[in-house]
């Protein structure tokens, strides 16, 4: 009974937290709608998003909701496959760049010294070089299939999340509880593990929900370069698709177009909302 009790005494916690936050409410809401457009896709479609046929750039209508595309594609359908590639692409490679941050920067920042110094300045020389074309060179070298563009992304883009997680580290390691750790001979890895990573971890799990949105924003940009995944529907490839007929056609690219923004923007407002509620500065509890 008390586990129970103290289970639905979290949850209305965290009820009351994110009524709390408008942006998170808002952002939740939005994604899941998306969410639920994405998973069921199949059943929500009105045509085959990969078929063609003879009623090229057909305006929104009975027919075609939305439009279509100057092959004869449903825009409509396209844009709830498109919502699945999205979603996935943005949660896979920002989950890669939150865990090579996390790790990278809870090394750097518990054990310091040389380590430190090294880490540091492979953070600093990534954070140098320009990363869109270090992925843009990357992707042409090694092909642009779905798995490979979420990889890329990852590897390029954690060291945000490094350096906060470092920050992290510096300062709770210098607490009370992880010295007495230290003293009683806990071992630095474990301490690192058990207890910097998970303390330090919030700041990192709502930089990482912002990541999913620039995710989106790259791999949309590598389709609309024709540097995509060309067996899956990109909403970035969607764009592309409908800049020939802008002057025709111009909801080809607008819808889709759209449909990026919406779902950038929900995954924005969701780790704007997440920093309010787990960052102790933002919430005024010193």
């Amino acid at each position: 009974m008390n586990g129970s009790n103290s289970l639905k005494a979290k949850f209305k916690r965290a009820l009351s937290s994110i009524n709390s936050v408008k942006q998170l409410k808002a952002g939740i809401i939005l994604l899941a709608v998306i969410i639920f457009l994405a998973v069921f896709a199949p059943l929500l479609v009105t045509h085959d998003p990969f078929a063609l046929n003879d009623d090229m750039v057909e305006p929104p209508g009975s027919d075609y909701i939305l439009g279509t595309d100057g092959l004869g594609r449903d825009i409509y359908s396209g844009i709830l496959y498109g919502a699945r590639t999205s979603i996935v692409i943005g949660i896979v490679a920002a989950s890669i760049s939150g865990i090579i941050g996390t790790l990278i920067g809870g090394v750097s920042g518990f054990y310091g010294g040389k380590i430190d110094a090294v880490l540091s300045e492979v953070i600093n020389i990534f954070l140098m070089m320009p990363t869109f074309f270090l992925i843009l060179i990357i992707v042409a070298l090694f092909g642009s299939s779905m798995l490979n563009v979420m990889i890329v992304i990852g590897l390029t883009t954690w060291t945000g999340n490094s350096r906060l997680m470092r920050a992290q580290a510096l300062s709770l390691k210098q607490r009370t509880f992880v010295k007495a750790l230290e003293t009683i001979g806990e071992s630095r890895f474990k301490i690192l593990v058990k207890h910097i990573i998970p303390n330090g971890i919030f700041p990192i799990i709502a930089n990482t929900t912002m990541n999913i949105s620039g995710a989106i924003l790259t791999e949309s940009a590598l389709s609309f370069l024709g540097l995509g995944d060309p067996n899956i529907i990109s909403w970035g490839q969607m764009v592309y698709n409908g800049k020939a007929y802008l002057t025709n056609g111009w909801w080809i690219s607008t819808f889709s177009g759209a449909a990026i923004v919406l779902t950038v923007l929900t995954f924005y407002l969701i780790g704007d909302g997440m920093n309010n509620i787990l960052s102790p500065k933002l919430n005024g509890n010193k």
